[in-house]
């Protein structure tokens, strides 16, 4: 085989292996056109790779405590807006705004965070 086909292959192989790393950051189990506002107390914050995750306690109207999740971004893109490992503790209060589980799970992908009712910045804008 060619030199040049060998480096076409190469290429196209690199190119079918990222496809799998692409889908897996798609937001398509969320409902984007609806959004979901939650407001309790974080049992939860990792602040890990791949995904930063909150685990929060609400309240419902019954009374009972039904336990969400949020997922962010990486840690390392929340870094550079100011945000660690402390950024939240367990018994924060917090408010989370974001896009709700299609499925109807009590998940939600967070597309804003208010902390005792000051917005944590989440981008760059």
């Amino acid at each position: 085989m060619s030199r040049k086909w060998t480096v076409l292959l190469v290429a196209v192989v690199g190119l079918l292996a990222v496809i799998p790393s692409y889908a897996h950051h798609g937001t398509a189990a969320y409902d984007a056109a609806k959004n979901v506002t939650i407001t309790g107390t974080v049992t939860a914050f990792s602040f890990l790779n791949p995904h930063v995750l909150i685990a929060v306690d609400v309240k419902s109207a019954t009374g009972t405590i039904e336990k969400w999740q949020g997922e962010m971004t990486s840690p390392n893109h929340l870094a550079r807006m100011g945000w660690n490992k402390n950024t939240l503790k367990p018994g924060d209060q917090v408010t989370l705004v974001g896009s709700g589980a299609k499925s109807g799970t009590p998940t939600l992908v967070i597309h804003k965070v208010l902390k005792n009712g000051q917005e944590i910045q989440l981008d760059t804008e």
